[in-house]
């Protein structure tokens, strides 16, 4: 029996609830780790960076280079936690009404505007912090390749998000993102401005070659969801990712 006959047979209410389950394990999948990438995870994880670019930062990470092509956070024999980030507009909004240190814009608030909207915005944006400029030790991404508001790759509970590189810590702690990068990662974990994911087996990468920014037209600044942002840079993502070799 082909599938068309059977759902052609199907009462509405079944039929409905058919579709629904579809539709979510496509969505449930569509940040499923890829093969060359989940390699590059397991890989990695265990031991220390043998190309380390920074000193050892407060939480135990490095910025590394093991990788051709990109950056990573690693600590030893583990990689970084996941605290939230609150900078930007709407800092005091929803779930980021708890966080003791938010500030009122992001690292490249003077780019963004260009993108037409006013700054990155934690509750909707996936963004990441990476870099620390002003403490010791201190690291620069820019000087490493990396640039303002590129795509990045976030490895979390099993599956990849992408979120842009969008914020820069002045302290000396790494492993931050966004509220809603946050949320991606682990829906069920309660994460608020104030709580964050403290297990360190989150990897950050950002890219340091090929095409990298999608710039005022290449992603939705003025989504009205997470979801929404998200679809519209993982196609760069995705093929960032596909260029990775463990």
């Amino acid at each position: 029996m082909s599938a068309a006959f059977f759902f052609s047979y199907l009462p509405y209410n079944m039929l409905a609830s058919v579709s629904t389950v579809l539709a979510l394990g496509a969505a449930a999948s569509a940040y499923e780790l890829p093969a060359n990438l989940k390699a590059i995870y397991d890989q990695h994880k265990s031991g220390s960076c043998s190309k380390s670019l920074s000193g050892t930062f407060s939480g135990g990470a490095v910025y590394c280079g093991d990788l051709n092509g990109a950056v990573f956070l690693k600590g030893n024999n583990e990689y970084d936690n996941l605290d939230i980030d609150c900078d930007g507009a709407n800092n005091s909004a929803g779930d980021c009404a708890n966080d003791p240190s938010g500030q009122g814009q992001t690292s490249f608030v003077d780019t963004v505007k260009t993108y037409g909207i006013s700054d990155l915005d934690a509750n909707l944006h996936p963004y990441v912090v990476f870099g620390n400029e002003g403490a010791s030790p201190s690291f620069r991404p820019q000087d490493h390749g990396i640039k303002p508001l590129s795509v990045m790759a976030v490895v979390c509970n099993n599956q990849v998000f992408y979120g842009v590189w969008g914020d820069t810590n002045g302290f000396t702690s790494t492993g931050e993102a966004s509220l809603a990068l946050g949320k991606l990662c682990f829906p069920d974990g309660g994460l608020s401005g104030d709580n964050g994911h403290d297990e360190k087996d989150v990897l950050y990468i950002g890219f340091t070659s090929g095409n990298t920014v999608p710039g005022k037209d290449g992603a939705k600044w003025n989504a009205g969801s997470t979801q929404e942002f998200e679809d519209s840079i993982k196609a760069m993502g995705d093929q960032l990712v596909a260029g990775l070799t463990a």
